[in-house]
């Protein structure tokens, strides 16, 4: 942008100052050659009366101090052919001011001026003056050369006003860019400067209530996080309590884990909430995949035993870190095996393995014996449901890849049911 406006300010002044300075530069040379030739004629015009009155003595000497004063060269023809003065041919131009006529020509290396006069004696005589290009031309380069001087300083002006225009400009615009990205990162307290030029500083005015509005959604998002923990809190501690006083140990055991569960999910929204609204990556760092999944299925495993699933764990042996932290790693496979026992019925096989990735990193796989999902299915879209639930459970499981650098497909699996692959990037 700086240095398109640099050419435009550059190209438009260079089109102004040759249409100013080339016509300038033609008029001072011609009224430097019409100074020299006015001033040449009345040398000549003066000698007339001398011409008239004296004899040729006097006109002799009086040519010789005009000549060596002046820059042309002056010579008086008389009627029988004398020449005084300068040595000069007789030209066709003398000839014509024999005949009484007065006339100026351009003549190779000069200018050519004749005077038609009557001497002393009354017969025609032709004082004739020459005046060469340097007297034409004479001051003209170094006017030129001042003229171009000027229109490089005016050029120089304008480009450093345009430079400096260009500056402001593409600081701003550069200014502006760097408050999108910081808010981009997270950073909501970055503001655009409202006093940049022009429509820039629109621009910026609109960036900064986006921002403030961004803040307030995610401060009301928090706030109705941290409402909603305060709301589901009570009931689970009835909950846990009712637990604990069931007579029977495995049922109070199972049921205090599944409050456990709820409970760890609560807290994992408000800290998530709260990340986002604060900007930081604190508590983004990886986790063991071996270790996490282990733990998981064999929370599960309780339920599969309970419903008649055959169930097989294939998990190689850790540590497999995964760039993806614990927290979303176990609503991962939460969300995934939920979705087993959710939508196929009671004594559905199904089979989790994980395995290392080349590289780094993990692959999961969870595959069932169910009906899998028909072909075209929007399985993969947030809120898609064909089965009366929310729709969010693979799009957990995709968001959790996408967040460790990997993706989640979708196939049937060996017992034509649905197999869906997640794949985990290494830890940074």
């Amino acid at each position: 942008m700086r240095l398109r406006i640099l050419l435009l300010v550059g190209a438009t002044t260079s089109l102004v100052l040759i249409a100013f300075l080339v016509p300038l530069a033609l008029l001072l040379r011609t009224v430097a050659a019409d100074r020299a030739v006015q001033g040449a004629t009345t040398e000549a015009q003066s000698l007339s009366s001398l011409v008239a009155t004296s004899d040729r003595d006097a006109l002799g000497l009086a040519l010789q101090q005009l000549n060596a004063s002046s820059a042309g060269a002056v010579t008086l023809f008389l009627s029988d052919g004398t020449r005084l003065g300068a040595p000069a041919d007789r030209t066709p131009l003398v000839e014509l001011g024999t005949l009484g006529r007065s006339e100026s020509a351009t003549v190779d290396g000069g200018r050519e001026i004749v005077v038609a006069v009557r001497d002393r004696a009354g017969a025609a005589a032709v004082i004739r003056t020459f005046v060469p290009d340097a007297e034409l031309n004479r001051g003209v380069p170094m006017a030129w050369l001042l003229l171009g001087a000027l229109g490089v300083v005016l050029l120089g002006v304008s480009l450093g006003v345009a430079d400096r225009l260009a500056r402001s400009l593409v600081r701003s615009t550069t200014d502006l860019a760097a408050v999108s990205h910081r808010l981009a990162r997270g950073e909501l307290d970055a503001r655009a400067d409202p006093g940049a030029p022009a429509e820039l500083g629109v621009v910026a005015d609109a960036v900064n209530v986006l921002a403030a509005r961004i803040a307030e959604l995610l401060r009301e998002e928090r706030e109705t996080v941290a409402d909603l923990a305060h709301r589901v809190r009570t009931p689970l501690t009835a909950l846990r309590l009712e637990a604990e006083a069931l007579p029977d140990p495995d049922h109070a055991a199972r049921i205090g884990a599944g409050v456990d569960g709820v409970e760890r999910a609560v807290t994992q929204a408000i800290e998530q909430a709260r990340r986002r609204g604060s900007g930081s990556d604190a508590g983004r760092a990886g986790s063991d995949a071996a270790r996490v999944v282990r733990e998981r299925v064999a929370f599960w495993a309780v339920l599969a035993e309970d419903t008649d699933r055959e169930t097989t764990v294939e998990i190689a042996p850790g540590p497999l870190p995964v760039a993806l932290p614990a927290a979303d790693l176990e609503a991962c496979v939460d969300a995934l095996l939920g979705n087993v026992f959710a939508h196929t019925p009671d004594g559905t096989a199904f089979a989790v393995r994980l395995t290392a990735r080349p590289g780094g990193g993990a692959r999961l796989v969870v595959a069932d014996a169910g009906l899998g999902i028909p072909v075209g299915s929007a399985a993969l879209r947030r809120g898609a449901s064909g089965g009366g639930s929310t729709g969010l459970g693979l799009d957990i499981a995709r968001r959790s890849a996408d967040q460790a650098g990997g993706r989640l497909t979708l196939g049937t699996s060996a017992e034509g049911g649905l197999e869906v692959v997640v794949q985990l990037g290494p830890e940074r």
